[in-house]
């Protein structure tokens, strides 16, 4: 589990006790200005939402989704639940006063009940992945030089981080939690036999000083910093590639595929395999590492219009057993992954941190790994990559044997595409007046609804970092309002004015529903808190929550989450549920780039159907606005 909030103090002392004896200086000149944790005791706590604001919220978020038979059902379930003195404001006091002891109510039990307690494989299901533009390198080469300067933008940007050198996020003037930065790095979930832990090394008495490299399936310990406490330049890093390369060109046993399984399943191979000393050390250093770099084998080539999805895949699950599925530690909380053909990419295990951390540090290795320059390179007195190795029983090599085809399957189910719509962006949603989130998430609801004919239970992260110790509450896009303009689309009987009219007040709507959200007035996270009392209080989890609505209201057939760069990268993760799509999104000023995903055992949710039909209604929704308005 994480440690207590950050003390700045204490990490400064444990720093100076530990290999590095003084503050550290980054390989380049430019240092980012601000001591990004020194407001973080002044951040206030994620309030507990009234009860009455939160069920009638509810009611209104799930009308769409259910007819009126189900609907007065769940009004009269609703009605009781919160009645005076009733069930609802019992656990709602109970709540109030686990909040009135905690410094964030929430974090814990989320990262609890949406990670850890989850038995799901991480991959796809959960863990994210990050694609960059294509670079220009090929082979093995191009491969270690790239990614020798990829692992000196990353440690870098540790310096900063650990010399609280980082801009405070903001939204707007307001400050934002960054303790979650301090758990991107030297971080690992650990699998366990019926809840995984989560543990982050970077506040120890000790810091991690080496990175995992993953290279045709063997594991390496490699130390990024000289005795002063410096980090290895880029040239050092390229020679100590090198090595491990060299050494490692026969294939080893794919034991990575273990983490992609359920975490049921890769808890008792786990539990076995620790047993083992050898085992035990070499897990005991991919634990502490800082990120795991994986170097991976050739792809098949696909055509340049198919490349960036291709890619995105292959970060997200590796390509196959055949190709790099095995080239993973999937519970590192950053894998940073290099191919042979241009490819750089990270998949991120999700439990720690929200994206735009995550996006945050890629931002600056984008800009950074290309304009390291010469640094000075000390070679002769580098230490040499350690080997982890692994004594793997024969009732273990079934279960790789296992995962592979289990891996196999899962991509084989899968859907992906990302896409790129050039014909407008932010710049032209802000000249109307709007907010681009709730333009493209409208479009979403209209898209979906004239594909499936059904309003979508939709899920749009929204940030809570404006408390401290924030994480994330649903911000609800389905609504009564893009409901309604959904189908007045759809039926073809309003004018153009009036359509732009109901978009705008779509819009409206969701940007009021959004506001709630990130300042704590959100409903799914409070509505959780009171399931959550009833059950850690030995009471019967109450009809609220096993009414069959609130079932499809937690059902989302749309899984989105808008993460913006500043560079033209594309996240990517896999639908929520079968009868939906996984959509993440980055709004530029002229463009807008997308990843669709979707199951293929469903196939009346195709990815190329819906992007289609969702770039049409882009279209349609800007010449609604265009109609009604001289504005470019």
């Amino acid at each position: 589990m994480f440690g207590p909030v950050f003390c700045p103090q204490l990490m400064r002392r444990s720093v100076m006790m530990g290999l590095q004896t003084r503050i550290l200086k980054p390989c380049s000149s430019e240092i980012l200005r601000g001591r990004f944790m020194a407001h973080q005791e002044s951040l206030p706590s994620l309030p507990v939402p009234p009860l009455k604001q939160t069920l009638d919220k509810y009611l209104k978020t799930v009308r769409p989704l259910v007819d009126d038979e189900q609907f007065k059902g769940t009004e009269k379930i609703v009605k009781s639940f919160g009645e005076a003195q009733g069930l609802g404001e019992s656990l709602q006091s109970s709540l109030e006063e686990h909040a009135d002891r905690k410094e964030n109510w929430l974090s814990d039990w989320w990262l609890d009940c949406a990670y850890l307690e989850s038995r799901a494989s991480v991959v796809i299901y959960c863990s994210p992945s990050v694609s960059f533009p294509r670079y220009n390198f090929t082979g093995t080469k191009g491969q270690i030089s790239q990614a020798a300067k990829v692992v000196a933008a990353i440690l870098n940007y540790k310096v900063a981080i650990d010399n609280e050198n980082l801009s405070i996020d903001r939204m707007g003037k307001a400050p934002l939690c960054m303790d979650q930065y301090y758990r991107i790095l030297s971080s690992c979930r650990i699998p366990g036999l019926n809840k995984d832990s989560s543990e982050c090394y970077a506040r120890s008495w000790r810091p991690p000083r080496h990175i995992l490299i993953i290279h045709n399936n063997h594991y390496f310990e490699l130390d990024v910093y000289h005795e002063d406490g410096s980090p290895l330049s880029a040239q050092d890093l390229e020679l100590q590639l090198n090595k491990i390369v060299t050494s490692s060109q026969e294939p080893g046993k794919a034991i990575g595929l273990l983490t992609a399984r359920d975490r049921d399943s890769w808890g008792r191979a786990y539990h076995t395999l620790n047993k083992d000393q050898q085992n035990h050390n070499s897990f005991h250093s991919i634990h502490r590492a800082i990120f795991a770099l994986c170097l991976d084998q050739e792809s098949p080539v696909v055509p340049d219009d198919q490349w960036r999805s291709d890619l995105s895949g292959r970060c997200l699950h590796g390509g196959g057993s055949k190709l790099n599925s095995g080239n993973r530690w999937n519970d590192k909380t950053i894998q940073m992954i290099v191919d042979k053909n241009g490819g750089v990419g990270l998949l991120y295990e999700h439990s720690p941190a929200e994206g735009p951390p995550i996006a945050a540090m890629l931002d600056y290795v984008y800009k950074h790994c290309e304009n390291l320059g010469q640094q000075h390179t000390t070679s002769s007195s580098l230490p040499e990559p350690k080997e982890l190795l692994f004594n793997i029983p024969e009732e273990v090599s079934k279960e790789i044997e296992q995962a592979g085809k289990e891996i196999d399957a899962m991509i084989e189910n899968l859907n992906l595409t990302v896409v790129e719509f050039k014909e407008f962006g932010k710049n032209f949603i802000k000249s109307q007046k709007l907010s681009p989130d709730s333009f493209i998430q409208i479009a979403f609801q209209l898209a979906y609804y004239r594909l499936h004919r059904k309003a979508p239970a939709t899920y749009e992260s929204g940030s809570l970092r404006q408390f401290r110790l924030g994480r994330t509450d649903t911000i609800r896009s389905c609504s009564t309002t893009s409901d309604e303009f959904a189908k007045a689309v759809v039926e073809n009987k309003f004018t153009k004015s009036d359509l732009a009219q109901k978009l705008r007040d779509a819009i409206a709507a969701h940007k009021h529903f959004t506001i709630d959200a990130i300042n704590g007035k959100g409903i799914d996270r409070h509505l959780l808190g009171l399931k959550l009392t009833a059950i850690k209080s030995g009471k019967e989890v109450p009809d609220l929550f096993l009414d069959d609505t609130y079932k499809r209201a937690m059902s989302f057939n749309l899984s989105t989450s808008q993460v913006p760069c500043q560079a033209d990268l594309s996240m990517a993760f896999g639908p929520a549920v079968a009868e939906g799509y996984g959509i993440c999104y980055n709004p530029k000023a002229d463009h807008i780039i997308l990843s669709v995903s979707s199951f293929k055992d469903n196939p009346d949710y195709d990815v190329y159907v819906f992007q289609r039909e969702l770039f049409s209604t882009f279209r349609e929704m800007r010449d609604m606005l265009l109609s009604t308005s001289s504005k470019l």
